[in-house]
């Protein structure tokens, strides 16, 4: 989200929040890095996790930056204004889509919210009060981009565009009038919203088509469109240079899987398309890698729009209200972030989710899981010495495959819709079974948020 013409950054401290339940920190006195990680949500802290998210950001920081036929490419075009085939292509993408882009602006009065706290955390980064911070008890403002993606109205933008939000205007691409807009839900623990605009004719509702992002490759042109630093209407072509970065997304920074572009992506692109040369949305754009300077360096993130296409019912469903992620309910040790003598000692593998409590009422108490109770293992941590139970069921694979460390867990919880069977192989007493959760949404006592 651009403030004014300046950003809104996420830290290098990543935080990781509890999606599928919430991990028992054990092994050691943090490290620093580890230590860091814990700031936002100690619902969930996963050393492994952290360790993911690191090789993302250890060169910069990550900003969050705030498209009905499909387009082919050209056979012919304009040698005086297209002059290869692949500039013709994405004249074409642009033109069909560029009515259903939306200009989000808002006004931001809730000086608690995740986009108040962020941009504190930037003026203790950078040493510096940012233009957006008025003073004066004056709201600040800010700016992101969106697009329609039903006849209803729908539209889908990052939910740190909008969270905290007391007011919330949109405008379409090529008209100066305004419309006030409400929020129909947010996903923040995706960095999702819907939002529909109140008074916009049907006949300038141009939704766009949704892609699938499971079919991209590696090399294949992206198309970022949107409004970066509050100039209207741009447009930036790359590629998709990656398809296997995993980086914080949401509000409690949970490591998932997003696709990185090096079409520029800059403050105020958040909530943007990207899209294909087919002209369809394969992404939502929504942070950048930089080294410090808080724009494009080439690497940016966007959602993967197969993401937004598994939640939407959801959104168009949410009535104002949040949509969870689903969890499993449970407290668990990643072995992996274990010293291995300890693990030795203890007669445990070096890698699985060691299961030390199921809370009642969860998924993973309808399934049978169950937790430890021995507290046969004590190990240092940063209150002395706490007490691990080693009898708890341990998690060895889902869907078949090897539990390496506790982001694989969480990654496929979040990748399964509220509802959908999670498959898990369990060990119990030295023999191992498959166990199927049905996930659902599961409010963890306050006292463990």
């Amino acid at each position: 989200m651009n403030r004014n013409l300046t950003i809104l950054a996420l830290t290098g401290t990543l935080a990781l929040g509890g999606v599928l339940g919430y991990q028992a920190k054990e092994g050691g006195v943090p490290s620093q890095s580890a230590a860091a990680t814990s700031q936002a949500n100690p619902v969930q802290a996963s050393t492994a996790q952290a360790s993911a998210a690191q090789d993302v950001t250890a060169s910069g920081t990550l900003v969050q930056t705030r498209t009905n036929s499909p387009a082919t490419a050209a056979t012919a075009y304009d040698a005086g204004r297209a002059r290869t085939e692949s500039e013709a292509n994405t004249v074409q993408v642009v033109k069909e889509r560029q009515d259903g882009l939306v200009y989000i602006s808002v006004t931001e009065a809730d000086s608690s919210s995740a986009e108040a706290r962020m941009r504190q955390r930037l003026q203790e980064q950078f040493g510096f009060a940012l233009p957006q911070d008025q003073g004066g008890g004056v709201p600040a403002t800010g700016t992101g981009s969106g697009f329609f993606v039903s006849a209803q109205g729908d539209i889908v933008t990052n939910n740190h565009v909008v969270e905290g939000a007391s007011e919330i205007t949109i405008r379409l691409h090529g008209s100066k009038q305004t419309y006030k807009a409400k929020v129909i839900a947010r996903a923040p623990d995706y960095d999702l919203a819907l939002l529909r605009a109140e008074g916009v004719a049907p006949s300038s509702i141009k939704p766009l088509p949704l892609g699938d992002s499971d079919k991209l490759d590696v090399g294949l042109k992206a198309i970022a469109m949107g409004a970066p630093f509050n100039l209207d209407f741009s447009v930036s072509e790359g590629i998709i240079s990656s398809l296997e970065r995993q980086v914080p997304v949401g509000s409690r920074e949970v490591v998932q899987p997003v696709i990185q572009t090096d079409a520029a992506i800059n403050p105020g692109n958040s909530g943007g398309p990207l899209l294909s040369s087919a002209g369809e949305v394969i992404g939502v754009n929504t942070q950048i890698l930089t080294g410090g300077a808080g724009q494009s360096a080439g690497v940016g993130f966007a959602i993967p729009i197969n993401t937004v296409k598994r939640l939407l019912p959801q959104l168009q469903a949410g009535q104002g209200g949040v949509v969870s992620p689903p969890s499993l309910g449970v407290v668990f040790t990643d072995l992996g972030s274990l010293p291995p003598e300890q693990l030795r000692a203890a007669g445990l593998p070096t890698s699985g989710a060691l299961i030390q409590k199921v809370y009642p009422g969860s998924p993973a108490a309808a399934a049978g899981l169950r937790g430890g109770s021995n507290g046969e293992l004590t190990l240092p941590s940063a209150q002395g010495t706490s007490a691990l139970s080693t009898d708890g069921d341990l998690i060895t694979a889902v869907g078949g495959q090897p539990l390496t460390d506790a982001s694989s867990l969480q990654q496929a919880v979040l990748a399964t819709g509220e509802g959908q069977p999670l498959r898990l192989t369990v060990r119990r007493g030295g023999q191992s079974r498959e166990v199927e959760v049905t996930l659902q949404a599961f409010q963890f006592p306050q006292n463990q948020q």
